[in-house]
């Protein structure tokens, strides 16, 4: 059976840069389940989610702040389920929120993507699963092979522009 995702944000202000991972996992049919708590505001509640979460049958946890953005490392923890960090713009254009999430000690990894990467973090988060599940690797196998052509066909189109100067 197919573990679930957690997305977690530190404020509800935070989904309209989240809700890009929300609709990836979406696409791949991946389980998931979206939920608000503070690493300031909840730190109970944000810590007893992490410990729990593994018998909840979570396989990743995304986390999305921006800010202070410590709730990944907060989430981090309190579990051993690998922690996806989303840092969120709000202000120095990320770079305090890319920096807490992405400067944890030593043994309380937590992998960081680009500041409001929601998007990557869930893709991130599918090929984790996609080791243990054939047909998601499958799914992002596809979805590679569109992206080349993508790129091909622009390409292309290009060639065609450049040529007709």
């Amino acid at each position: 059976m197919l573990k679930k995702v957690a997305v977690i944000m530190g404020s509800d202000s935070d989904f309209p840069v989240v809700k890009d991972a929300v609709a990836e996992l979406k696409a791949y049919g991946v389980p998931y389940e979206v939920h608000v708590m503070s690493a300031h505001r909840t730190p109970e509640m944000a810590s007893e989610f992490a410990s729990k979460a593994k018998g909840n049958g979570f396989g990743i946890i995304i986390c999305a702040a921006g800010m202070a953005a410590h709730l990944a490392g907060v989430i981090a923890g309190h579990t051993t389920l690998p922690v996806i960090g989303i840092p969120i713009k709000s202000t120095f254009d990320g770079l305090d929120a890319l920096l807490a999430t992405v400067q944890m000690p030593s043994g309380i990894p937590v992998a960081t993507v680009a500041v409001n990467g929601a998007k990557n973090a869930a893709i991130l988060a599918i090929q984790m699963l996609a080791i243990s599940d054939e047909g998601l690797a499958e799914k992002l196998a596809d979805a590679k092979l569109k992206m080349i052509e993508g790129v091909k066909a622009k390409d292309a189109k290009m060639q065609q522009m450049v040529a007709e100067l």
